[in-house]
């Protein structure tokens, strides 16, 4: 089934079709747990997504997804139903990817992310020195972050896990010279699989920076291969940076089947203006920092399961040249 699901997606692409007759791969985004303080929804009340409409996106997307990320805007350690949301997609065969920042992994609960299937974690660590790490991080600690890091990757070390650790730095106006020395540092620490240096995404810290007419040329590949992003309330969005721009849902889990929500008139105008390579005339499109990678590096993601394009992702990343990675670019005022 998923390979059949992969083959469409792939077609729909290819021809640039605005509907799509499958669903989703690699991995779908969903948001378990809101913020301490959300204050993206100061209207809406502290409540984690339900049991019911997380088992209900995983029982649509078992015979699609090869990956669900547990991520939104919370830390997934404060939401008391995560080891039981990863078994659940365990049990559906579906491998699960989370990000911390750390304050929460002790002693104890990273026994409980190494006795789990989790299949990739991210540890967090935007900064090589005291100072910038704790302006970035509100509340956390720097020395007891660090150690939380350094003895999880040990303990998975000695436990021979497979599961995939990788240290990430997303670079800041205040830590980008630290880069070379959190490279120094980490690449020493015995049990990380892959460091991961993160331009910023949002438009928070950049917001003069945009993506250069002649970009549009390729489309946005989350509109054809994924992943969605799928709110705590079961609110549905075509990517996280929609989500994290303020863009519209397209629909709600509760309400319509994924696979519609997947073709509603949203998503298939959108996907019509990438394709005519007209993606600058919608609104979270414009403002979207994420780069746009080459049709080629899209095709493969595709076409290959998603164990392997994770793989090859860090290969990928360090070697090819940076133009098949159409970053955003400064636009002069």
């Amino acid at each position: 089934m998923r390979v059949w699901n992969r083959a469409k997606l792939l077609w729909g692409y290819l021809a640039r079709r605005p509907t799509l007759p499958a669903l989703p791969i690699d991995h779908g985004q969903v948001q378990p747990i809101l913020p301490d303080m959300p204050a993206r929804d100061p209207q809406t009340a502290k409540t984690d997504m339900t049991h019911e409409v997380f088992q209900h996106v995983v029982r649509e997307t078992r015979d699609a997804a090869e990956y669900m990320m547990l991520i939104g805007l919370g830390e997934p350690f404060m939401d008391p139903a995560i080891f039981d949301r990863i078994e659940f997609c365990h049990r559906h065969s579906i491998s699960t990817l989370l990000s911390t920042n750390g304050t929460l992994l002790d002693e104890r609960m990273a026994a409980r992310v190494l006795d789990s299937p989790l299949s990739q974690i991210t540890l967090s660590f935007d900064g090589a020195k005291k100072e910038t790490y704790e302006f970035y991080r509100k509340g956390a600690k720097f020395e007891k972050v660090r150690n939380n890091f350094i003895r999880f990757a040990r303990m998975k070390r000695e436990r021979r896990s497979k599961l995939q650790i990788i240290v990430q730095m997303v670079t800041m106006e205040r830590n980008a010279a630290e880069v070379s020395d959190f490279i120094a540092f980490w690449s020493t620490i015995p049990g990380v699989d892959q460091l991961r240096i993160k331009a910023d995404e949002t438009n928070l810290m950049s917001p003069d920076v945009a993506h250069p007419a002649e970009h549009w040329n390729n489309p946005c590949h989350y509109l054809w291969r994924g992943p969605i992003y799928v709110k705590h309330n079961g609110d549905v969005y075509p990517c996280c940076q929609s989500y994290m721009l303020n863009g519209t849902p397209l629909r709600n889990v509760k309400k319509r089947p994924l696979v519609s929500i997947w073709n509603s008139e949203g998503i298939e105008r959108m996907r019509r203006l990438h394709g005519a390579g007209r993606g600058a005339e919608i609104d979270v499109c414009s403002r979207c920092r994420t780069p746009i990678p080459h049709p080629a590096l899209v095709i493969g993601s595709i076409a290959l399961p998603g164990r392997i394009v994770r793989g090859l992702l860090p290969w990928v990343m360090s070697k090819l040249p940076s133009r098949l990675l159409r970053a955003p670019q400064r636009v002069d005022s």
